[in-house]
């Protein structure tokens, strides 16, 4: 069985060293680079199931190399980073960026993050189309929702804003790209209409929409949908 493969691009050699050691311990199969233009041309051979993106990289920074690796993979890709500012980390997952961990950071939390991350890969391949908790379930292919029994209506731009959540589970979705997704350009900026709408969505599937624990709020940035897919067949094997 193949090993999941993670590309660290770092410039610093104490972080590179560091995480090949934990990775490869747990039976990754692990390539680093020092910069972005290195990155990439690894990462076009390699083919990495997960990468750990620096943002302050020479040459090329973050943000670009997270813009080309996307024009051609759909790879998770974790930013680690310095910078804490909610910009920084708005602008990071708006490029592609699946998840963000500032440093400095704990080993055993990056690693709990890429085997989360490549979970989602996998159920995403496999389909995300039925979820269900709590009395809850959600059938995306039959445009069903049901609650405590009881059949829920929603409306267009709701069911929108449903699937355009529960086809990306777990991934933590900023305002804009939600609002270019499901209304389109006019609306990226328009948080409050947002807002709105998750609020009323909250109201329809919640167990607890007071306590929200399917669509949770990332504040200053976005939200994340919680539920994981039922139904996708037996877990695969997997190391790591």
């Amino acid at each position: 069985m193949r090993k999941d493969r993670v590309l660290v691009i770092d410039d610093e050699a104490q972080i590179r060293r560091a995480l090949f050691r934990a990775l490869a311990a747990r039976s990754y199969e692990v390539e680093v680079a020092v910069d972005g233009d290195e990155g990439l041309a690894i990462a076009a051979g390699f083919q990495p199931d997960v990468v750990v993106l620096d943002l302050n990289l020479p040459g090329i920074d973050g943000f670009e190399v997270c813009r080309r690796l996307r024009s051609w993979s759909s790879a998770p890709i974790i930013v680690l980073s310095v910078r804490e500012d909610e910009s920084d980390k708005v602008e990071a997952l708006d490029t592609g960026a699946d998840d963000y961990l500032t440093k400095p950071f704990g080993i055993d939390e990056l690693l709990a993050r890429i085997r989360a991350l490549r979970r989602r890969s996998d159920e995403h391949e496999e389909g995300t189309a039925r979820f269900g908790t709590d009395g809850l379930e959600i059938d995306l292919r039959e445009r069903q929702v049901v609650r405590r029994g009881e059949a829920v209506r929603l409306t267009k731009t709701e069911w929108a804003l449903l699937e355009a959540f529960a086809h990306h589970p777990g991934k933590l979705l900023t305002h804009r790209w939600l609002l270019q997704r499901v209304w389109g350009e006019g609306y990226a900026d328009d948080i409050d209409v947002l807002r709105v709408f998750v609020s009323q969505l909250r109201k329809k599937i919640e167990p607890d929409p007071a306590h929200p624990s399917v669509i949770v709020t990332e504040p200053g940035v976005g939200y994340r949908w919680l539920l994981r897919p039922v139904g996708t067949g037996r877990p695969r094997d997997r190391t790591g």
